[in-house]
């Protein structure tokens, strides 16, 4: 099927498809741009709204724990990964499709203009081969015409006996005159309808064909063309499928590592405080003031002295619980955490024994790197100067000796937080650290207080119980004993206000711990003072020396 013989008269017609070719053409153009557009827009926003919910991590402690926060955070990396795959889909539209499509079309209008421009020429052409041969032909029936008219003037002057020979010959010579040139134009005629059908034949046989052909070939090419951009708008997403499926399984996979035990364990772990619950109230006596023996001077004052003792014990013992479940004091962070619950300082003293270690390994590699080029520039003098290295070493081996150190010091505060969260009973004995650890943030009933003025290096000199109670429990006799205790560590007692004891020594126990780790105990010469609480093994007894008794 051809357009040179099936259409060879519709010339007007070709030329309005082919124009619609290209029209259609850079209207597919359009909608890819406007796809490109849409697709880098879309890739903008995926990206903006990745950045929105990207946590913005300033410090190590606000990075995710929690398995569901981790698998949150992966699901937005693959998010980002899918938005940059969106616009590699719009560059390659850009290069394979719409980049592509501009070119051809441009130049499939300079194609076009060229085989418009031949066809025209090649109809003019034949217009003018037949104006050539219609204006012969109109110039051969004038002259027969004129023949025509010269015969009969002839014929009516030969006929005519009155009419002389001259005016005979004349009419003679003009018929002969007249059927001359109309011979010459009959054979001129004859020569440009000859001329013209061999145009003709030629017009809408040869060049025509040949025109309309190379139309047709044009147009099939855009046609093609556009079959393969439609492929290439197919292909440019199609590449990607592969990546955009991996971020599709990336996301599925960050779903399923969602571990709720893991996250419900990590709860536990940031806020575990290592505390015991608190113990039982103790039953305070109210109505023994009825049954006091007026006579019995002795055991009324006991009695007295028994109520100015429950009431500081009460006290304290209340004051210290509240803190357990009410709102803590906040106090100053300290170097040792010692403002923390015991659970937690562990895991920040443990952190930071491990990144000590880091650096010290960093600062050991350094200082064996330099004594490696030390040994070198010693063994080939014209690459350096060893002495050069001096200053540098002399300062990674003190870098080393205060890690060392500051390891050390911090290994000495865990093993003493271990001590105490382990128990009693395995706890370890390290009489290097007594001054540098706070003492006793354990008392005997788990009461705990993050009071940062209570957490001292030192016994309390004074306490607020004190301050309260004074002015209602003046007396100058020594408290009695409200139980016994047992030493397990031996303690130095340097400090003001404390008392030394020796391991596995017996001591009254005369003011229990009001929460800050201190105990005040007495001796037997009834020398007294404040012992650490996590030292001593205590015992309440009513029957102890000193202990009050009820009538």
């Amino acid at each position: 099927m051809s357009w040179g013989t099936e259409l060879w008269d519709q010339f007007d017609s070709l030329d309005k498809h082919t124009q619609w070719g290209i029209d259609f053409l850079e209207r597919y153009a359009k909608f890819v741009k406007e796809r490109i557009e849409i697709e880098q827009n879309y890739a903008k926003q995926l990206r903006n709204l990745v950045k929105k919910y990207c946590p913005k991590r300033s410090s190590k402690d606000e990075e995710p724990r929690f398995t569901s926060c981790v698998a949150f955070f992966n699901i937005l990396n693959e998010l980002n990964d899918y938005a940059g795959q969106r616009e590699v889909v719009a560059e390659e539209m850009a290069h394979r499709v719409y980049g592509e499509l501009m070119r051809y079309a441009h130049d499939l209008k300079t194609e076009r203009k060229m085989h418009l421009q031949e066809g025209r020429k090649a109809q003019q052409y034949l217009d003018m081969c037949w104006k050539q041969m219609d204006n012969s032909k109109k110039k051969f029936e004038r002259e027969c015409r004129e023949a025509e008219k010269a015969q009969q003037s002839y014929e009516r002057l030969d006929n005519d006996t009155n009419a002389t020979k001259a005016d005979v010959e004349k009419a003679k010579q003009q018929l002969n005159l007249r059927t001359h040139m109309a011979d010459e134009n009959k054979n001129e005629y004859a020569a440009q309808l000859q001329n013209f059908n061999g145009e003709q034949h030629k017009h809408f046989y040869v060049v025509i064909p040949q025109i309309y052909k190379q139309l047709q070939e044009m147009d099939e090419r855009r046609t093609i063309k556009l079959s393969e951009c439609y492929r290439g708008f197919a292909d440019s997403e199609r590449k990607v499928i592969p990546i955009i499926s991996k971020c599709l399984e990336g996301m599925v996979l960050a779903a399923k590592s969602v571990d709720e035990r893991r996250d419900s364990q990590m709860v536990v772990d940031s806020f575990k405080s290592g505390f015991e619950p608190p113990g039982d109230f103790p039953f305070e006596d109210y109505s023994q003031h009825i049954y006091r023996t007026i006579s019995d001077g002795t055991i009324s004052a006991s009695k007295q002295e028994s109520g100015k003792v429950d009431a500081k014990t009460t006290v304290g013992k209340a004051k210290g619980k509240l803190w357990l479940f009410g709102k803590k004091p906040k106090g100053t962070a300290l170097e040792d955490f010692s403002h923390l619950p015991p659970e937690q300082r562990r895991k920040k003293l443990q952190q930071r024994i491990d990144e000590l270690n880091r650096e010290l390994q960093k600062e050991s590699d350094q200082k064996e790197a330099l004594n490696k080029m030390k040994d070198v520039y010693e063994k080939n003098p014209q690459m350096g100067d060893p002495g050069s290295l001096q200053p540098k070493l002399a300062e990674t081996m003190n870098n080393i000796d205060r890690l060392r150190m500051e390891i050390h010091k911090n290994e000495a505060w865990l093993s003493e937080v271990e001590g105490k969260t382990g128990g009693r009973g395995d706890r370890r004995h390290s009489s290097d650290i007594n001054h540098l650890v706070t003492q006793g943030r354990e008392s005997p009933e788990g009461s705990y207080t993050d009071d940062a003025n209570q957490e001292v290096r030192g016994p309390p000199q004074q306490h607020g119980h004190h301050n309260e109670f004074d002015d209602d429990f003046e007396d100058d006799d020594p408290l009695p004993a409200i139980g016994h205790c047992k030493a397990i560590y031996p303690f130095d007692g340097h400090n003001e206000g404390t008392l030394a004891m020796k391991e596995g020594e017996v001591l009254y126990i005369i003011e229990e711990d009001k929460g800050d780790g201190w105990t005040r105990a007495r001796r037997q010469n009834g020398e007294e003072g404040y012992v650490p609480t996590s030292y001593i093994d205590v015992t309440l007894e009513k029957n102890s020396k000193g202990a009050v008794t009820y009538i």
